[in-house]
């Protein structure tokens, strides 16, 4: 299983498309945590979210352990299948979303150019400047 961890990067909910119950999470290139990357993740699908708005300390995104979903179950009437679609957020923390198998992209922001956002449905994927992309769990 494939965990995603960006840790010590600022992250923050960049768009919920309720219509498309699709949810994005960025993390800008900042002098602050010394980052020259775009990070996006994209959740689609999604059905229920415990979110922050912002994630000071970055993602660490991972499907919910045994224990973590028996809570989230009782809590949210989550049913048992959907153990393997309900991701945490963080390393320790309660933010998840019960959703589809989630994606992220990361490139270069000085070499975007123009462009907005690297899940732009207008826009080519793979772009024409340097990026990579991969899925979680």
């Amino acid at each position: 299983m494939t965990n995603f961890i960006r840790e010590g990067r600022l992250f923050r909910i960049s768009g919920f498309n309720p219509s498309h119950r699709q949810l994005f999470l960025t993390s800008e290139a900042t002098q602050v945590d010394r980052t020259t990357t775009r990070v996006e993740v994209y959740f689609g699908n999604v059905s229920l979210m415990f979110l922050k708005p912002l994630y000071r300390d970055g993602l660490y995104i991972r499907r919910a352990n045994t224990a973590e979903f028996g809570v989230l179950r009782e809590r949210h009437g989550i049913p048992e299948e959907d153990a393997a679609y309900t991701w945490m957020l963080e390393r320790d923390g309660d933010s998840f979303v019960r959703s589809g198998r989630p994606s992220w992209r990361e490139a270069e922001y000085e070499r975007m150019g123009e462009r907005q956002s690297l899940y732009d449905p207008q826009e080519p994927w793979p772009p024409n400047f340097p990026a990579e992309s991969g899925q979680i769990g």
